[in-house]
C-alpha cells in the first residue's frame, strides 16, 4: 500500500526545536487557536492508530512506560482515547502564525497525549510549561491526563534519561505529584 502527503507552505517558521530552552513570544491568539486545533482534533474520530515515536500508542505502552519509571498502587487504564496529533513539540508549530505539521504519527491516543507532549517538550522553561498546563487544564486535570503526564514524564525520567537534561528535576517533582493524585483516587 502506497501513502501519499499533501503539504502547503507553512505560514511562518517553526517555534524552535522539540525541546525549547528559551520562552518563545506566543501572542494570546496563538493560543487561542492551538486550543481550538486540538479541541477539535479530539471532537472527530478516525480507526487510525497514533504512533508516538514510532511507537503505536496502546494500553500495554503505556503501562508498560509508567511501570518501567514509576513504582506506586494506581490504575494505569486509559479511559477515553481521541485523535491526537501524537507528535507534538516546538519543532512541530509555527509562531507567530499558529500552524501544526508533520502529521504523519496522528490517530487515535490516550487524551492528554498532545497536551502532555507540549508541556514535556516546555520544561526547560517553567513559565512555558505552566502557560501550556493553564492553557490545557482540562486534559491535564482528567484521569487521562495525568496518565499522560505520567507516560511522557517515563520518557524523561525512565532507562535512557540523560543526566544533564533539564527536564529531569522538573518532570520528577510532576511525577511525584501526579502519582499521589492518581493514587488518591
Amino acid at each position: 500500500m502506497w501513502r501519499a502527503d499533501e503539504t502547503g507552505l507553512l505560514p511562518a517558521a517553526p517555534v524552535g526545536s522539540a525541546v525549547l530552552s528559551e520562552a518563545p513570544e506566543l501572542p494570546d491568539e496563538w493560543w487561542e487557536a492551538l486550543n481550538a486545533s486540538l479541541d477539535a482534533l479530539a471532537a472527530h474520530r478516525t480507526r487510525r492508530v497514533a504512533t508516538p515515536d514510532t511507537d503505536t500508542i496502546t494500553q500495554e505502552l503505556v503501562t508498560e512506560s509508567i511501570r518501567g519509571a514509576f513504582s506506586g498502587d494506581f490504575d494505569t487504564a486509559v479511559q477515553r482515547w481521541v485523535p491526537a496529533h501524537a507528535d507534538l513539540n516546538w519543532a512541530n508549530v509555527t509562531a507567530p502564525v499558529f500552524s501544526l505539521f508533520d502529521w504523519e504519527d496522528w490517530g487515535n491516543a490516550p487524551q492528554g497525549l498532545d497536551s502532555a507532549s507540549l508541556w514535556a517538550s516546555s520544561l526547560a522553561v517553567p513559565a512555558l510549561a505552566d502557560r501550556v498546563r493553564q492553557e490545557r487544564r482540562r486534559d491535564f486535570e482528567s484521569r487521562d491526563g495525568r496518565l499522560m503526564t505520567l507516560f511522557v514524564c517515563s520518557k524523561i525520567l525512565g532507562p535512557y534519561a540523560h543526566p544533564e537534561d533539564p527536564r529531569l528535576e522538573p518532570a520528577r517533582r510532576m511525577a511525584e505529584q501526579v502519582i499521589e493524585e492518581l493514587q488518591a483516587g
